[in-house]
């Protein structure tokens, strides 16, 4: 019996993989550890079973808790996915980023040395497994072949910064320590549970609610979209089978423009209200009720340093784990708004009134 400990298990991508886990590997015990900041959701993860699955409210930095939970719960892999990670939070507040994202990171390696490489009776065996992100390595041109594990890193955002940050301390402890570690640099996600702040939840609850679809510059800052459910794949296939001390970049095959993630949620928003006219009275006010959804779409003045394109290499993963994603970006797309159709409940409950002001007056959905 594996047991793991996931850092940000209550957010949007490790909320996904406790439950991705929990479905595949059920006699495995996993204790997720998360302080719920605003994008942590108690209700996105399964509940409680004594054998298999803890919920600890707690913080990445502090050292003496993790290594507790370390040493009680016998934890051989912990999966770091804990992270402060909008780029328009990390303009406004740039502080924050780097007290989460590197220094939980350190909190988390030290407590992760004390506990398996300094212990009584010599090293243990384990697996620290980083998540990270592509936008470590700046922004592509048009031409410019996709970011792949030897892309130097070039961070534009107070966010990519802190990530990169975090990406050297990681490995850091591997040639300094010998600390047994895995990265993976993943492209943008999307997915059930996707906190409304990011690009294709906020559109989609926008349209639902009737507000405007602000994209920043000319929209046409391009990304590579991995559905939540491939990346958790990619995960398992770096814990089981990745080698120690190895980088995976992990795409989903999906490059589009912002403004086309846009209008091709647009449209599909406007075929559900088409073939579902109940639709229509959950949300009256949404513009797809008359099939135009587009027309909410404006332009605004673009976001300091942003990017202009990202895109992922996935030949490593593939070739030496066998992994390659398995969701196009339509069949994800459309599975995502169905999601949130069907979890009404959920979204509304995330977005209290102080984050409503917050969305509607300071950033664009794109």
């Amino acid at each position: 019996m594996r047991r793991l400990l996931v850092t940000g298990g209550a957010g949007f991508i490790g909320a996904n993989f406790v439950r991705h886990w929990r479905s595949n590997y059920p006699a495995d015990r996993v204790v997720v550890l998360d302080a719920l900041t605003y994008a942590g959701n108690r209700v996105s993860l399964p509940a409680e079973e004594a054998a298999a699955f803890r919920f600890v409210h707690g913080d990445i930095r502090d050292r003496s808790l993790v290594a507790r939970l370390l040493r009680e719960e016998g934890i051989c892999t912990l999966v770091h996915f804990a992270a402060e990670s909008h780029v328009d939070r990390s303009i406004r507040g740039p502080a924050a980023f780097v007290d989460t994202n590197v220094g939980g990171t350190l909190s988390l390696l030290e407590a992760a040395r004390e506990v398996w490489l300094d212990a009584a009776g010599g090293p243990r065996k384990h697996r620290f497994h980083h998540v990270s992100t592509d936008e470590v390595f700046g922004s592509l041109g048009a031409e410019d072949p996709p970011f792949c594990e030897t892309t130097p890193y070039a961070p534009n955002s107070p966010y990519a910064a802190s990530k990169a940050a975090s990406d050297h301390l990681v490995r850091a402890w591997h040639r300094t320590y010998g600390l047994d570690i895995t990265i993976s640099n993943c492209s943008n996600n999307y997915g059930p549970y996707h906190f409304p702040e990011k690009l294709i939840p906020l559109t989609i609850v926008n349209l639902l609610e009737g507000r405007p679809l602000p994209i920043y510059g000319d929209g046409r800052q391009v990304r590579d979209w991995l559905f939540v459910e491939d990346h958790c794949r990619a995960v398992e296939a770096v814990l089981l089978r990745g080698r120690s001390g190895e980088t995976y970049a992990v795409g989903g095959g999906g490059e589009r423009s912002n403004i086309e993630i846009v209008r091709t949620l647009c449209r599909l928003i406007d075929q559900a209200f088409a073939v579902n006219p109940d639709l229509a009275r959950r949300y009256p006010k949404s513009p797809a009720m008359r099939g135009g959804s587009a027309a909410s779409i404006t332009y605004v003045r673009d976001r300091p340093g942003h990017d202009r394109r990202y895109a992922v290499d996935t030949g490593k993963i593939s070739t030496d784990l066998s992994f390659s994603p398995s969701i196009t970006l339509e069949d994800g797309l459309r599975q995502t708004l169905a999601w949130y159709l069907a979890n009404e409940s959920w979204w509304r409950g995330v977005m209290d009134g102080s984050y409503r002001d917050w969305i509607g007056l300071n950033y664009a959905v794109a």
